[in-house]
């Protein structure tokens, strides 16, 4: 299991919301390159990046910090979420380093698209779920849909999706735990991998996401934990390797 750093980026800077309200935001840097270099020297082997404009407006706005940290670690694996509604932005990621695509709110108001992106870019499309009270929300989580997660995640289980992010809305930024029941029920019967975000804040959560079982728990994203150090990365990813070394036997 990954622990994934998140950079969520609002104007250029490094910041966190809470429940995803940008009025409520929390900077923590002005230079997302430096702040990823951060994560990469504590381990981390994946980056999620957010544009947190790009979420509102529909298209990318913090393009260039994230082709700017993509260039600076051609080798590492980086996913990005925020505006991501079309195969140009889809594109335009991908020749400038981006290994994943999270593909939200156009999942649920358009899952066709989700389906044809799959087929023009094979093993580079994510779905992000970010669900309030089970139902998934949209455009930077203002609209609340009547579609539940579990129901949307196996529509895309055969169009080639190679995983969900599933956020918990109500726990996103709130330091209070993560949502282990729903995030394994949508690992064991969503039929995609699925990798945990919102409220990730302790080593306790990481146990608990572990000792749910479910192999499908793919990583999870970490935030405000690891900006404000109720969570250590290096520490988080070395209890990870050792809960899955007992887990398998090696």
């Amino acid at each position: 299991m990954l622990v994934i750093p998140a950079i969520d980026l609002k104007d250029g800077h490094c910041v966190r919301l809470k429940q995803g309200r940008m009025d409520d935001a929390t900077t923590y840097g002005d230079d997302p390159v430096a702040m990823a270099e951060r994560w990469v020297a504590a381990g981390a082997r994946r980056l999620h990046l957010v544009d947190l404009n790009g979420a509102f407006a529909g298209k990318p706005v913090n393009a260039d910090a994230v082709t700017a940290i993509a260039r600076r670690f051609p080798e590492l694996p980086i996913q990005i979420g925020g505006g991501i509604r079309s195969a140009e932005t889809i594109e335009h990621y991908l020749d400038a380093g981006v290994s994943y695509l999270i593909i939200g709110t156009q999942a649920v108001k358009e899952p066709a698209f989700v389906g044809k992106m799959c087929r023009q870019f094979p093993g580079h499309v994510i779905v992000g779920l970010d669900a309030r009270d089970g139902f998934v929300a949209t455009d930077g989580w203002a609209e609340v849909s009547q579609v539940k997660a579990v129901e949307l995640a196996k529509r895309f289980a055969d169009d080639g999706v190679s995983s969900i992010v599933y956020t918990d809305i109500a726990r996103d930024g709130m330091m209070s735990g993560v949502n282990v029941e729903a995030t394994a029920a949508l690992a064991r019967d969503g039929g995609l991998p699925v990798i945990a975000s919102g409220g990730v804040t302790n080593l306790d959560d990481l146990r608990a996401l572990a000792a749910a079982g479910e192999p499908g728990i793919l990583g999870a994203i970490t935030g405000r934990a690891i900006y404000e150090g109720s969570l250590d990365l290096a520490e988080g990813q070395r209890l990870c390797d050792a809960l899955l070394a007992n887990r398998t036997g090696s």
